[in-house]
């Protein structure tokens, strides 16, 4: 857990607000712009059948009112950070990275 929160830590730097969630229930009210981040997958190496490393994969997502925004920008200049894809929703655009912390 401490990886979660130390990445959670650098979205909040990046972003300039506390407007960072994880996994957040459909009863939060977010503010934007905002991120939003969960954990997705696990990058496994093996060796003689035995874990020898492990990096968890979160998928982040950037949701503004802006379409110029620059902070997907800055999310995608983190470390092992790819761009996902970009859609709009509700008058509002999201950009999905995909990250190993």
């Amino acid at each position: 857990m401490g990886q979660r929160l130390s990445l959670h830590q650098i979205l909040v730097v990046l972003l300039g607000t506390n407007n960072v969630y994880f996994q957040p229930p459909s009863t939060v009210k977010m503010k934007y712009p905002c991120i939003v981040y969960r954990r997705n997958k696990i990058d496994e190496k093996r060796a003689n059948n035995r874990l020898y490393l492990h990096k968890h994969g979160y998928q982040i997502m950037v949701i503004d009112e802006n379409p110029d925004s620059p902070i997907p920008d800055k999310v995608l200049s983190l470390p092992l950070c790819s761009f996902d894809r970009h859609y709009t929703a509700d008058n509002l655009n999201h950009d999905v990275f995909n990250i190993y912390y």
